[in-house]
């Protein structure tokens, strides 16, 4: 098991709550977060706006070509007890992965703090140390 957590994902008019998997192994100079094609339609993110442009992403499956829409999306982490103020980020629309992922700075600006990667525990930087969150069901789509 992986830590995930559930989000909230806001454009323009649009929004969706939906589970993301926090991959700390998904670096890069700014905080983004990967949506699937199925949920940039969503979105209304697919086709992308003129303002999206094409990168070469490092994959252990090899390189792959995406499109990256900057400062697309607010998002924030959604807990049963607590919600966090919304973060501005890129969107990077995958046409292979069928989950959201939420990358190294993204992760950090939401405040989350990877306890037990391999159990899927976790908790948000301010919480108290004896508190444990435990990771969310995967979303596909």
């Amino acid at each position: 098991m992986a830590v995930r957590v559930r989000v909230r994902l806001r454009t323009g008019g649009k929004e969706v709550v939906t589970t993301a998997l926090v991959n700390t192994g998904f670096e890069t100079e700014r905080p983004q977060v990967l949506i699937p094609l199925n949920l940039a339609r969503a979105l209304s993110l697919w086709p992308p706006p003129e303002n999206a442009y094409l990168i070469e992403l490092g994959t252990a499956g090899g390189p792959v070509r995406e499109y990256v829409v900057p400062d697309a999306v607010r998002i924030a982490v959604v807990t049963n007890d607590r919600e966090t103020s919304e973060v501005i980020c890129d969107a990077v629309i995958s046409h292979i992965e069928e989950e959201v992922i939420i990358n190294d700075k993204l992760s950090e600006e939401l405040g989350i703090v990877i306890l037990a990667a391999g159990s899927g525990k976790w908790r948000f930087i301010n919480d108290d140390t004896n508190l444990i969150r435990l990771s969310e069901t995967p979303q596909y789509w």
